[in-house]
């Protein structure tokens, strides 16, 4: 599950993502391959169970699983 890491909260992505212009056409960030096509990796946990991305609008985005 993808969300959206703040100082303060944790967001859905279809909060943050819908008004994105680098949003898929469902307004959801873009996953494809078990990466985050619209921005980069941070870290990624030794266990995979979380992994921590910056999208190109300077967000921070977290897949959970």
């Amino acid at each position: 599950m993808l969300v959206i890491l703040t100082d303060e909260q944790i967001l859905s992505t279809q909060q943050v993502c819908q008004g994105c212009l680098l949003a898929n056409q469902e307004g959801s960030p873009r996953w494809h391959h078990g990466k985050l096509d619209c921005g980069h990796a941070l870290r990624s946990s030794g266990n995979h169970k979380l992994a921590l991305y910056q999208c190109q609008m300077g967000f921070k985005v977290a897949n959970i699983e």
